[in-house]
């Protein structure tokens, strides 16, 4: 039986219209269901988290609404027992957008989640930080700290975020957030351990930003004929530059999505990191805010959450 948790609000009201059109076709198949509708932060988490405390049944949640949504359900779900996710993005601002193809119709993904052609393991990340109080966030796209994690903060206590997202402005209204954080942000001073081996440093480092990678089929196969262990991993993008000024065009692709390697942007690729800065700087998880933090760790766990695939 399908469980699905909806966000009725994500994307400016979109949620509740998708899931109306999910509603009628679970009719028309005459699908069993049940629906969860959140109604404050965190309701997520919590629905998810009961739903999957039973270890011995077998669980299929779709969750219907932003990368927040999606986080929350991740961060609540347990995966000691059998657990299956769907997906159906209806934010606007989505870094899981690639891994759940969220670029086709409405009606396509619909098709996808009630009647899926295969199921995929997929990765996701573990940000581990606090001072006297250590907490554990799960993401299933990106964490970020610095300049990318400032913009997401504000646009979180964005008045006119709504406004501007039912005007299909987000582009234009994260751009200029971004250029205004780009103006009051400092760089900062650090270093990064990749894997525990290779330690690099940094003198003016605006944003980094850790995207779960994809598992490559072509890499997946190269490893597997040299009888290699395919481990989980993501992609690392570091912005380092003593001129603020070549930020703005790497602002952009922050905005547009991180498509290639611009100057002053250094990119790697672990299972693991451990970051350490001078100060505090923002941090987020798929857009969710985790306040500032200083020293922090972050693996890739590989294969664990079992997905409807496209």
């Amino acid at each position: 039986m399908y469980q699905f948790i909806v966000n009725p609000s994500a994307g400016a009201g979109r949620g509740y219209r998708v899931w109306k059109k999910l509603e009628r076709q679970l009719e028309n198949d005459s699908q069993e269901y049940r629906v969860f509708f959140t109604e404050r932060q965190g309701d997520a988490a919590e629905i998810a988290k009961v739903l999957t405390q039973d270890k011995d049944e077998a669980k299929i949640l779709v969750v219907v609404g932003g990368e927040g949504t999606y986080n929350e359900v991740l961060n609540g779900v347990s995966f000691k027992g059998m657990v299956t996710l769907g997906y159906v993005p209806v934010g606007f601002r989505n870094a899981l957008s690639k891994g759940f193809q969220s670029n086709i119709k409405v009606n396509g993904q619909i098709k996808r989640v009630l009647h899926p052609k295969y199921y995929k393991l997929m990765n996701y990340g573990v940000l581990t930080s606090g001072g006297d109080e250590i907490f554990n966030r799960r993401f299933g796209g990106r964490c970020g700290i610095g300049l990318d994690a400032a913009i997401c903060h504000n646009l979180l206590c964005c008045s006119t975020r709504y406004q501007v997202s039912r005007l299909k402005m987000n582009r234009a209204l994260n751009f200029v957030i971004g250029l205004k954080q780009l103006f009051l942000a400092k760089p900062v001073k650090g270093y990064i351990v990749f894997d525990g081996v290779k330690r690099v440093e940094f003198h003016h480092i605006y944003f980094i930003t850790f995207h779960v990678c994809e598992d490559d089929k072509k890499k997946k196969k190269n490893s597997s004929e040299h009888g290699e262990n395919d481990g989980g991993k993501m992609r690392v993008f570091v912005a380092n530059s003593s001129r603020k000024s070549k930020m703005v065009p790497i602002l952009m692709d922050v905005i547009m999505g991180v498509r290639k390697k611009e100057r002053g942007v250094r990119i790697f690729e672990c299972s693991e990191a451990s970051v350490h800065l001078s100060r505090p700087l923002a941090v987020h998880v798929d857009g969710e805010s985790c306040m500032c933090q200083q020293d922090m760790e972050i693996r890739c766990i590989p294969k664990r959450i079992r997905m409807i695939g496209s």
